[in-house]
């Protein structure tokens, strides 16, 4: 079972991606991503919960009506099906993604 994804190899396999995220892990449900969003993010809501951990760079991350500002180090949760995006950034911004449980989100 592989358990580690090196900084090294995930910048790797977002380099091999024609997306600007590439699919790092997978276990059940849970999915772990690299992400560096274009300048324009245009993601829609996924249909399960996500984290977000900015790993380098900063910007602002809108969910809803909310906006605050990120940097290295902030943790995000986005319940599914929310609407959310990431904007302003800087050209180096980077994020560890995961996705997680069932569709619809976990209840609280």
């Amino acid at each position: 079972m592989r358990f580690h994804v090196s900084f090294a190899e995930s910048l790797r396999q977002l380099q091999k991606s024609d997306d600007d995220f590439a699919v790092l892990f997978e276990h059940g449900s849970m999915r772990g991503i690299i992400f560096g969003p274009d300048e324009m993010d245009g993601q829609e809501p996924h249909v399960q919960d996500e984290i977000y951990l900015v790993m380098r760079g900063s910007g602002e991350f809108e969910l809803e009506d909310k906006v605050v500002q990120v940097g290295v180090g902030d943790f995000l949760f986005v319940p599914a099906g929310s609407t959310h995006r990431f904007r302003n950034c800087t050209a180096d911004i980077l994020l560890w993604v995961v996705l997680y449980g069932p569709e619809g989100g976990e209840s609280e």
